[in-house]
């Protein structure tokens, strides 16, 4: 397969404005779904002008299938399909409900513990748990004590971004935690690896845990010199209604549909280069995982014929940049749209902060070859 000059030309186009559409432009950044949606969209139209050996591409029954019942079907309790958007909603409701006495229980402990110890113990045990009771609700509890905390915006806004960091990197140790993790467990669930429950936990563990602390550290220096008494430090009041919880959901519906049509758009340029780039460049370049769905960058990029090194590098190359701007990951978009934090205020630690994570991690996997 070869992609013609235009068609290259159409995703590049395609992918510059959602990279840089939402930073430049303030309509694009006020309706953010929507945006990423038609992106999406175009992408999908356009991928159908490419044939893919082995793979469909354009629109198809599947892929429109996919695109509306992702966001409500992430697994099942009791029989029951349960969703990112039921959970939002859910949840949301049941903090509008009792919201009072729930933002009462956390202000207590706020009043007891200092800013940075309660930061550095939400972001570590949220990343470490995240696996467990996945990456959705660890998000939704983190936007609700965020919110109760008596810090400013701007701490508020460091603290979700770097434990958004945390959990993205913790649910990947089970496939409980996200797409990614079930993904990446699935496609090897067959020879050589056999993968199971635990495998990404002794794959990655080494990794992933001693970051997630590094990052719960990374939040007591950020919220360190925080005084409850300044001024702008009061915790913030609950003031949604019925409308602002539903409203809300359904823009993370709508993102999440957008994801999976732009994952399903970029494929053509996944298939023809990604899965034939040398690890070392592959780490750096799955930074597109910032803007593109990571399950589906794992999809075509992990396989059984990788060596063991060479999984580590794919997977960890695409955690880390998840959490550079709000498409990349559940977690970033559930924490956003609930704080109300821009695609600029994300950036503006997101990017560096992914930026040495992953110089970091680089010289572990491929100099220290740890």
């Amino acid at each position: 397969m070869a992609l013609e000059i235009g068609v290259l030309i159409g995703f590049l186009v395609i992918f510059l404005a959602v990279l840089l559409g939402p930073f430049k432009i303030h309509v694009i950044e006020e309706n953010l779904e929507v945006f990423l949606f038609v992106c999406g969209a175009l992408a999908m139209t356009l991928s159908g002008f490419v044939e893919v050996p082995g793979a469909e591409t354009g629109w198809s029954l599947e892929i429109i299938k996919e695109a509306v019942t992702a966001p409500l079907h992430v697994g099942e309790i009791f029989g029951i399909p349960i969703g990112i958007f039921q959970i939002v909603l859910v949840v949301g409701l049941v903090i509008y409900k009792w919201h009072t006495p729930i933002h009462k229980a956390i202000r207590k402990l706020a009043d007891v513990l200092s800013p940075k110890i309660m930061a550095f113990l939400l972001i570590v045990i949220l990343g470490l748990f995240s696996s467990v009771v996945s990456a959705i609700i660890a998000a939704i509890i983190l936007v609700e004590v965020v919110n109760a905390m008596p810090i400013p915006r701007k701490s508020k806004i460091d603290l979700t971004i770097i434990a958004c960091f945390s959990i993205g990197f913790g649910a990947a140790l089970t496939p409980l935690g996200e797409p990614l993790s079930t993904i990446a467990v699935s496609k090897l669930s067959g020879a050589p690896y056999h993968a199971g429950f635990d495998f990404l936990i002794k794959m990655l563990g080494i990794y992933i845990v001693p970051g997630i602390l590094a990052y719960g550290i990374l939040g007591m220096f950020f919220l360190g010199k925080g005084n409850p008494n300044d001024h702008g430090m009061e915790a913030a009041d609950y003031n949604e209604t019925i409308k602002d919880v539903v409203i809300r959901a359904v823009k993370v519906y709508l993102f999440i549909a957008a994801l999976v049509l732009l994952g399903e758009g970029f494929k053509p340029i996944i298939f023809e280069y990604f899965t034939q780039i040398p690890s070392t460049i592959l780490y750096w370049i799955n930074m597109v995982s910032a803007v593109l769905d990571n399950a589906t960058l794992a999809a075509a990029e992990i396989g059984p014929v990788l060596s063991e090194f060479q999984i580590k590098s794919v997977l960890m190359g695409l955690l880390i940049s998840g959490g550079m701007l709000i498409p990349g990951n559940i977690p970033n978009i559930i924490s956003a749209s609930k704080l109300g934090i821009t695609s600029k205020e994300w950036a503006r630690l997101g990017l560096p902060l992914g930026l040495v994570s992953m110089a970091i991690y680089f010289i572990i996997l491929f100099v220290l070859k740890i």
